[in-house]
């Protein structure tokens, strides 16, 4: 129980610290975007590096390291999309009288880049880790693109809470293809699943025979997808979550407010001409 504790504390520290960051990174002003992703390109690599040693070792340390490692690639691939590197081929709006498979067809274009990026990246990862000691790295990136990919659905087929305030003006045409609604048909799907694998994950941490990283690897997963699990419950439950991210969303309002600094201090060139010929009048 107590290894269960510790990576539940774990994991909850890198998702709220990892998604707060890249909120935060996204809502700097656009000049500084270049300089965050190659640093964050850095990370990812390091982070590949990471992976593939620690799956040569059957300890818990090592299956820690492959966890982090594996939010730190995530987190790389979810900048890449927020800042509207790796997307899509499409950027027009869903028009309004697409419907059914056609407006499913035109969501997948405006993102399929960055999906195909994900599966990449965990074939990737599947070849750095699939002969090594322990593979939770691996587990744990599968884990987090079969939930992202549920959300995903989930927000195109309906749901309460959108978030859309969280998109750049980059990627504003995806609220096109989101839908509002209370609920969808898949959404008990999607949790009763996720509840299912959650209590499955914890039983294997908490097994008799399980061993030190198989305690540990198995608590770190079944903390994740209880993770994402709570995700998917926010998307429908009337609570103010901007309030988690308060602090990594405020640099949204301090480039706006800077942008409007600088566009009413700085006049432009007919401005200033016109300005000049008052005064020589």
């Amino acid at each position: 129980m107590t290894q269960l504790l510790l990576a539940g504390g774990f994991a909850l520290l890198l998702w709220w610290v990892g998604t707060a960051s890249v909120l935060y990174l996204d809502g700097r002003p656009r000049h500084t975007w270049p300089t965050s992703m190659a640093a964050a390109t850095v990370l990812a690599v390091l982070a590949l590096g990471g992976l593939a040693a620690s799956a040569g070792h059957a300890t818990p340390a090592a299956a820690y390291l492959a966890f982090a490692c594996a939010i730190a690639v995530w987190g790389w691939l979810e900048m890449a999309f927020l800042m509207g590197y790796v997307t899509g081929p499409d950027q027009a709006r869903c028009p309004p009288d697409a419907t059914g498979w056609r407006r499913f067809r035109l969501a997948a274009r405006a993102l399929i880049h960055h999906e195909l990026a994900l599966v990449g990246a965990l074939a990737a990862i599947a070849a750095l880790t699939w002969h090594g000691e322990q593979r939770f790295g691996l587990w744990a990136f599968a884990a987090l693109w079969a939930m992202r990919l549920s959300t995903k659905l989930n927000i195109f087929l309906g749901v309460r809470n959108l978030y859309e305030n969280w998109l750049p003006d980059e990627l504003r045409h995806l609220e096109s293809f989101f839908r509002r609604r209370p609920v969808n048909v898949l959404f008990p799907v999607s949790v009763t699943l996720s509840t299912l694998a959650a209590v499955l994950l914890v039983q294997a941490a908490l097994a008799p025979g399980a061993s030190p990283v198989e305690a540990a690897g198995w608590s770190l997963l079944a903390a994740l997808v209880l993770l994402g699990l709570l995700e998917h419950w926010l998307l429908i439950l009337p609570l103010p979550v901007d309030a988690l991210w308060q602090w990594s969303l405020r640099s949204r309002a301090d480039a706006t407010e800077a942008q409007g600094t600088s566009t009413t201090a700085t006049p432009t060139p007919p401005d200033r001409e016109r300005s000049a010929a008052a005064t020589s009048g």
